[in-house]
């Protein structure tokens, strides 16, 4: 009597080729840029340790400082009172030339070809990382060094962020996609959680290590990438996604109540193109200025670089935060920290759960936004009264804040790169990506720069201009979010005319 099936084995089989090779892509792009992320956060980890206060430190029989300098144990240059504007500059060395990058890095992503482009990405991310610890064991006290390997680490980071939603957009359709890339977008907050735990680990002793872990990981995946990532499903005879989902009677009625100002109302590809890889076959690359004239690019740009200011300020400038305001050591502020990127994953699945059944994003992104301000106002009044009060806050704020910049960055970002006006050019996804986050990294840079500079006046400053930031981020998707209610009461309209008849 033959035995039945065994489990691992029906469980192999109930899923097609093609439903492998998408996955294995998916756990492959989100691998890759959780290391791009687990790069970046050893900095606010480690800031605490470059400037901290020595008076309670026993100190060396050998030491010459003056008796009564209570910094003698920080990292010079960050000795100095400063210290927050040093630290602010070597932010700002990342983020500003990641932003340029951005805008660069799109162009280059539809050129060339994405697995040497990200190999070649991660290999110097990781080797600029490394670069920035080793300035521990160097002993390395001039400034420069540390904006100039921030520069070069900010513009080589640009690589990962067009090239992996690219790839994404590739092999996924318009379906599920706020869903699908509400779970894969957590590789932000993951990659956070991760690199704040390593920074932890050495924060204390030997802070060069919190860099140089996080380099080495970031190049082996690298590696990895160069000898798996696959680009299109055609390359291993696998059917391409459908990116659009309405007929073509429907793309051309603006009353449809299936469609939507920013991607929705967008016709089907036919079939009979997936194979076609033929160079003579290959779509003309869209320019950076077609890219902008896409409905909807240029709110969802200036809504991220609000949204992203926020999200990017709590990223650098949190540990430090609670550091200072709850009296935490180093590596439990740097761990508790890591509670605002458990609430970004939450709310990251979230927004693309919410905006998948009410084909609204950019009401989803509203409603958010209007409810993070005013919890930055509560966690900033009462989120250190208590441990519980604090981890509760830095989850519902972190859910929040960065629930509407992952569904920008992702599922929008993917919507308006196979917008019906493309009529099938897929190239022009790295571009329109690379506007919409680019856009958004001018936030992400201006956020620690300008708390470096209002934090010495009192950090409920930092927050009343994280709040403001909030509310400009939901001004600007008015439009959208009318368009969607417009789109809504259009399609209630219709049902209620079926049913009458």
């Amino acid at each position: 009597m033959r035995s039945s099936l065994a489990p691992g084995i029906w469980f192999l089989r109930a899923f097609s080729r093609d439903s492998w090779y998408r996955g294995f892509i998916l756990l492959l792009t989100f691998l890759i840029y959780t290391c791009y992320h687990m790069s970046r956060k050893p900095i606010s980890i480690v800031k605490s340790r470059l400037h901290q206060n020595c008076s309670e430190l026993i100190r060396p029989p050998n030491d010459t400082h003056n008796p009564n300098d209570t910094t003698w144990c920080s990292w010079a240059p960050f000795d100095q009172d400063n210290y927050k504007e040093l630290l602010g500059a070597v932010d700002n060395a990342f983020l500003v030339a990641y932003a340029i990058g951005m805008f660069i890095s799109g162009i280059f992503g539809e050129r060339l070809p994405l697995r040497y482009y990200l190999s070649a990405g991660m290999l110097l991310s990781g080797l600029f990382t490394s670069l920035f610890g080793l300035g521990y064991f160097w002993d390395i006290h001039v400034l420069w060094y540390f904006v100039l390997i921030q520069i070069f680490n900010g513009l080589v980071q640009t690589t990962g962020w067009p090239s992996v939603v690219t790839c994404i957009g590739n092999w996924f359709g318009k379906g599920k996609r706020g869903f699908i890339m509400g779970i894969w977008n957590s590789h932000t907050s993951v990659g956070n959680i991760i690199g704040s735990l390593i920074a932890g680990i050495w924060v204390s002793d030997h802070w060069g290590l919190s860099f140089v872990v996080p380099g080495v990981i970031t190049a082996s995946v690298g590696i990895i990438t160069f000898l798996f990532l696959i680009e299109y499903p055609e390359d291993v005879d696998c059917a391409p996604p459908q990116h659009h989902d309405g007929s073509a009677e429907n793309q051309n009625n603006p009353e449809d109540p299936g469609s939507s100002f920013y991607g929705h109302q967008e016709s089907s590809m036919e079939t009979a193109t997936k194979c076609s890889k033929e160079p003579s076959a290959q779509p003309v690359a869209i320019s950076f200025f077609g890219a902008l004239m896409i409905p909807g690019v240029i709110e969802f740009s200036l809504c991220l670089l609000f949204a992203k200011l926020v999200s990017y300020t709590f990223l650098y400038w949190l540990p430090l935060y609670i550091f200072n305001v709850a009296h935490f050591s180093a590596k439990d502020a740097g761990d508790l920290s890591t509670l605002f990127d458990v609430g970004g994953i939450i709310g990251g699945i979230l927004a693309g759960l919410i905006s998948d059944y009410t084909n609204g994003r950019a009401t989803t992104c509203f409603i958010m936004l209007i409810l993070a301000a005013p919890m930055l106002f509560l966690y900033n009044r009462f989120g250190q009264n208590g441990i519980g009060s604090s981890i509760v806050m830095l989850i519902i704020c972190g859910a929040l804040v960065n629930g509407p910049y992952g569904l920008i960055t992702t599922a929008v970002s993917a919507d308006l790169g196979t917008h019906k006006s493309l009529k099938g050019n897929a190239k022009a996804l790295s571009t329109v990506t690379a506007i919409i986050d680019g856009t958004g990294s001018i936030g992400a840079a201006l956020g620690p720069l300008l708390a470096g500079l209002i934090s010495p006046t009192g950090w409920n400053n930092v927050f009343y201009m994280l709040i403001s930031a909030d509310i400009l981020a939901c001004l600007l998707l008015c439009r959208l979010v009318y368009k969607e209610i417009l789109d809504w009461k259009s399609s209630l309209s219709k049902d209620t005319g079926y049913r009458e008849m």
